[in-house]
């Protein structure tokens, strides 16, 4: 199973305060973009290497299969049909998945990395910055041809990249002494001789 997740749901028009509990918990965990243009959402997110396209209930078998990136595309739909998605799709999330709700209303991110207190952002945004910042936060490949820009405002830590380098680093260091401990001859590790 992948160490990172993540879900894109896309629709058109649709009311995120008409659901049910499953909106409101994910409403009441996300950063809101209210200056989203949605426009080519779907394209853009299919250049992402992996990418698999699914009903919401389809997702859990998306991750079950070591995938990493689930886009369910809804079109316009109804405060219902919207809860009944955000359902399945919680229940095959955990707290390592990423949730991106992308809706012509505005764009709701929420989960793996992302500041719920930061509220709504006042930022254009478009599609190939949801895509650079996906890519970023699951530690997905970057398409070749992506022009948009990480949407930092929104995550909890801007330098988290960073900080996990630093840690992989230690953990190299670590190793790389352990290994030089391991490395000497039986005879060497005691003063029998």
């Amino acid at each position: 199973m992948a160490d990172k997740k993540v879900v894109l749901i896309v629709c058109g028009e649709a009311d995120v305060n008409a659901g049910g509990s499953a909106m409101k918990k994910f409403m009441k965990k996300t950063c809101t973009f209210a200056g989203f243009n949605a426009a080519d959402m779907e394209a853009e997110a299919a250049k992402i290497e992996g990418a698999a396209t699914v009903a919401a209930d389809g997702v859990a078998k998306v991750f079950e299969e070591d995938g990493a990136f689930a886009v369910v595309e809804l079109g316009n739909v109804d405060g219902d049909a919207l809860e009944t998605a955000m359902a399945q799709i919680a229940d095959a999330a955990d707290r390592r998945t990423l949730i991106v709700l992308a809706t012509e209303g505005g764009l709701f991110v929420g989960g793996l990395g992302i500041n719920k207190k930061a509220g709504t952002i006042e930022r254009e945004v478009v599609a190939a910055d949801v895509v650079a910042t996906i890519c970023y936060i699951a530690d997905l490949a970057v398409p070749a041809d992506c022009m948009g820009a990480v949407l930092y405002q929104a995550l909890k830590d801007p330098n988290m990249k960073l900080k996990e380098i630093a840690k992989l680093k230690e953990a190299i260091g670590r190793m790389e002494v352990a290994l030089q401990r391991d490395s000497r001859e039986p005879w060497d590790k005691h003063d029998c001789a």
